[in-house]
């Protein structure tokens, strides 16, 4: 229920949202909420109509990010790509079979694309950022992920376990993962692993817009640039220790 609640903010989440995502009854999910509310987890959205993170998650996120933060060190990274490409830069990381993203910097060009937002999930293999993680798996591991997995009901058709193989091996012959309007006509974006001291892709670095700015040419060119900063990033990243 908290992740329901949070891939709805900044808006706020109904408790019929909340009822759809998680399959419990509705009045199940305005009980539980209610009690998370008296914990200070979740409460009402400014405007009354919704359910929002409460600030105990922030006390408790606090507590946690000496351990699992690494946002300090990727938000360099992150401005350095958004200012040189103009685009929208992402970091994600993955959590489980998901990916969640954790910064976001707009670059100059005046029309965005706005797919992603900090605290937005996708399964691994949505979104470019999903699809750089999972395409640098063991294969193994990988393959069978996709099998297990009904994407393409909820994604399109393009992500039925055939299309996923098939730019996974893409992902993996080039380096980094395209998106081409798959999650938005129009919006694509560009991802590139970044990995821990255990050679595992734990988090991504990205960067979308519109169709006519991501050309052969220039995904190339976006492309060696996300791997360059991708590669620096892992670097400083194993230097705290991660």
């Amino acid at each position: 229920m908290l992740r329901a609640v949070a891939a709805a903010e900044p808006d706020g989440a109904g408790t019929t949202d909340v009822a759809r995502v998680t399959g419990l009854p509705r009045p199940t999910v305005h009980r539980l909420l209610t009690s998370l509310e008296r914990e200070g987890l979740v409460e009402r959205a400014p405007d009354g109509a919704g359910w929002v993170l409460g600030p105990e998650l922030y006390l408790l996120g606090s507590a946690a990010a000496a351990r699992y933060d690494v946002t300090a060190v990727a938000q360099p990274v992150v401005r350095r790509l958004s200012v040189a490409t103009g685009e929208s830069a992402f970091f994600s990381a993955l959590r489980g079979e998901e990916t969640i993203c954790l910064l976001r910097e707009d670059g100059s060009f005046p029309i965005r694309s706005h797919v992603l937002h900090e605290g937005i999930r996708f399964p691994l293999g949505v979104a470019s950022a999903g699809l750089a993680i999972l395409a640098h798996l063991p294969e193994p591991e990988a393959r069978a992920y996709v099998a297990s997995r009904d994407l393409a009901t909820a994604y399109g058709a393009a992500h039925a376990p055939r299309a996923l193989q098939r730019r996974l091996r893409e992902t993996r012959a080039q380096g980094y993962a395209v998106n081409p309007g798959l999650l938005v006509p129009g919006s694509w974006g560009l991802g590139a692993a970044v990995f821990d001291a255990a050679e595992r892709p734990r988090w991504a670095l990205s960067l979308t817009g519109i169709e006519q700015r991501f050309s052969p040419p220039r995904r190339r060119e976006l492309g060696a640039l996300l791997l360059h900063e991708a590669h620096e990033l892992t670097r400083a990243i194993r230097a705290t220790g991660r």
